[in-house]
């Protein structure tokens, strides 16, 4: 059986499309999707990637939602301290037994973003 290597893209809706892109950028570190050969894409390090569909009703996000994003980080301390340090609210902060650390942003659209540290 044929498998994917893995993710090539996150394709989503937004009212001001470049001033997210920005905003990711900025943030969290996550280059614009090319528009010429002289961009550079984001390249992702290799590593745990979890593809999880949720209950319709789930609570783990919120409910006008359809997606929440979650992106590994090495040192979810100095994260926090970064986007803290930029105005962007922090919640959620939790950590489960052999799993990792969790804590959670959402960007300029009201889109949750978890942010993991994953048990090393």
């Amino acid at each position: 059986m044929q498998k994917v290597q893995g993710f090539g893209g996150f394709f989503f809706r937004a009212q001001d499309p470049e001033g997210l892109a920005s905003w990711y950028q900025a943030h969290l570190g996550i280059d614009p999707a090319p528009t010429n050969m002289d961009m550079t894409p984001w390249q992702t390090e290799a590593g745990v990637t979890v593809f999880s569909p949720f209950a319709a009703d789930t609570d783990y996000f919120p409910t006008d939602k359809t997606f929440m994003l979650n992106f590994r980080v090495t040192d979810l301390d100095a994260m926090i301290a970064q986007l803290a340090s930029a105005g962007i609210e922090i919640s959620d902060e939790s950590e489960m037994e052999g799993i990792g650390r969790f804590a959670r942003i959402h960007d300029p659209e009201g889109n949750a973003i978890e942010l993991w540290e994953p048990v090393s």
